[in-house]
């Protein structure tokens, strides 16, 4: 018998006369359990001991089962936090070409949305001064927003316009570039600089996933046709469900010169 408290995650028990190895019958629990809802993104598993116990099998059998998922890419462990539930929609995300999340996601059949984390007008900080090359004393316009996939937690995006370009932020309800679009003023280019970071406690909370789960942060400075930049934008994307990717090209490689003499 399950403990209750394992009993609440909605496993099918494993039956040692099933013809099935255990540790097949348990990923096919787990997968189970994942396609009726009964585990979601993000849910932590028992640790390999306990679950062991539980289920009355050897350690061996579940580190089996788990190695399996994990290579299936259904669950995800995190040295010192253990093992989770990998999220279902994984993006991959080209650097080559500048468009909104809301694009991104319709691109691929998927329903994207935005939760209002903040927003306001002020006066620029340091950084936005220079970002976007402004004057002291300039206002802009800041909406800080959750963006979702498919109702799965994916970024968090702070986004910084001047004033003159979005004078009221409430605009802003799902795609904020074609609000720009609508303002006459949308992003033609863009430079970007993204390095690991790893989330805190608050930001972890957001994206749904353990404290200092790994994360990508780029940030994005994007001009107009004309060269005036419209945008600086900060964001956090999972590492766990985001994969940039970048094509490159091959060089022709320097001519050697023939040695004359």
């Amino acid at each position: 018998m399950l403990s209750p408290g394992f009993e609440s995650l909605d496993l099918t028990p494993l039956d040692e006369d099933n013809p099935t190895p255990l540790y097949i019958q348990l990923q096919q629990s787990i997968e189970d359990a994942l396609q009726r809802g009964a585990l979601k993104t993000a849910d932590a598993l028992p640790g390999e001991r306990d679950l062991a116990k539980q289920l009355g099998v050897s350690r061996v059998t579940v580190r089996k089962a788990i190695n399996g998922l994990v290579k299936k890419g259904v669950l995800v462990q995190r040295w010192g936090s253990g093992t989770f539930i990998a999220p279902q929609t994984r993006i991959e995300q080209p650097l080559s070409r500048l468009s909104s999340f809301t694009d991104d996601m319709s691109a691929r059949g998927l329903p994207s949305s935005a939760v209002l984390l903040s927003r306001s007008v002020g006066q620029a900080a340091p950084n936005e001064l220079m970002a976007l090359g402004l004057s002291p004393g300039d206002l802009v316009s800041r909406v800080n927003r959750l963006r979702l996939a498919d109702g799965v937690p994916m970024a968090i995006e702070h986004a910084v316009v001047p004033s003159r370009f979005l004078p009221d932020p409430s605009l802003v309800k799902q795609s904020l570039y074609s609000v720009l679009h609508e303002q006459g003023v949308m992003p033609s280019r863009a430079l970007q600089r993204l390095h690991a970071v790893l989330l805190s406690a608050e930001q972890a909370g957001l994206l749904k996933v353990p404290p200092q789960s790994p994360a990508l942060y780029i940030e994005r400075r994007s001009f107009t046709a004309s060269g005036e930049a419209v945008e600086f934008t900060s964001s956090y994307y999972r590492g766990d469900a985001y994969d940039f990717v970048a094509e490159l090209t091959i060089g022709q490689p320097d001519r050697i010169p023939t040695d004359a003499s």
